[in-house]
């Protein structure tokens, strides 16, 4: 595991076979209100719907039917 130093805050970086990830909660760390500022991203219309065709391409498993009535019941 790699890590990033940007204007003094340590990100933890992981890697998988040949892809980086970086942790959100590192990069929110030393920002008032970071964890907050990830959960309104999380809950975002847009984040979603990014998130359901991400899982959809790349998730061999993932339930489309269930993830369309949990968004229909959320209002999204």
């Amino acid at each position: 595991m790699g890590k990033l130093n940007v204007d003094g805050t340590e990100i933890q970086v992981l890697q998988i076979e040949e892809d980086d990830y970086i942790s959100l909660t590192d990069m929110v760390r030393k920002i008032d209100n970071g964890p907050a500022l990830i959960e309104k991203w999380l809950r975002n219309k847009n984040t979603i719907e990014f998130l359901g065709i991400w899982e959809e391409m790349y998730n061999a498993d993932f339930n489309a039917a269930a993830y369309q009535i949990w968004k229909i019941s959320m209002q999204y």
